[in-house]
């Protein structure tokens, strides 16, 4: 079976990778310093999941924005802000 590769940034939604961008400087700065795999673990969500929402590569649902606001300890609208949505 062959391997597809990667979408590229280009190919990505903006939206998409605005988002996952924001979400993990919002992880990185977070008073645990969370790791990927903590975090993910942290916020009850699969960590090959979570890092596809971080590099853009998925459209994520409200319900697992909801999980990751709680673990990072903001509402939407700061992620949206930080986003810049």
């Amino acid at each position: 079976m062959r391997k597809t590769a990667a979408p590229s940034s280009k190919t990505l939604p903006p939206v998409q990778v605005k988002l996952g961008g924001a979400l993990r400087k919002l992880r990185k700065a977070h008073r645990k310093h969370f790791s990927q795999e903590e975090f993910a673990l942290e916020a009850e969500i699969n960590r090959g999941y979570y890092g596809s929402i971080e590099r853009g590569e998925v459209n994520v649902s409200v319900l697992t924005l909801e999980k990751i606001c709680a673990t990072l300890e903001i509402n939407m609208e700061e992620l949206f802000g930080h986003a810049k949505l």
